[in-house]
């Protein structure tokens, strides 16, 4: 009889086990829920280049749309902002002068709601 119960116990134990799962909060969204598809190909092919592969990609609000921001590697390098249908909207940094390319100067003023939504050094590698 204890011999049965035990079983059944452990068959319990182990239904409940397999039954459990993880509850995504919305704190680690997958990378595909936080940054448009073309924008992952983007980074994958400035990470083709020798380099050119981004460091960081960050969302704001800057004139009434959501923009990216990506850091390039290196400082003669421009950071780039795109929108969200993946057009060049300007470089507002970087480069040899590290002012950009002065067609959105007041970039940093004007852009709000700032939400890192990718870093190399949160994942360690770039987005699949």
């Amino acid at each position: 009889m204890i011999k049965q119960l035990t079983i059944i116990l452990f068959v319990a134990l182990l239904m409940s086990c397999s039954a459990v799962k993880k509850v995504n909060t919305g704190g680690e969204a997958s990378l595909e829920n936080r940054l448009p598809p073309c924008l992952q190909t983007i980074i994958h092919d400035m990470a083709a280049e020798t380099n050119g592969s981004p460091q960081s990609v960050t969302r704001y609000s800057y004139k009434q749309q959501t923009v990216y921001y990506l850091v390039s590697p290196c400082c003669d390098k421009y950071n780039i902002v795109y929108d969200s249908a993946c057009h060049i909207l300007g470089y507002p940094d970087g480069g040899l002068t590290g002012k950009g390319d002065s067609k959105m100067i007041n970039f940093k003023d004007e852009a709000s709601d700032e939400k890192l939504v990718w870093s190399k050094d949160d994942t360690g590698k770039l987005p699949n």
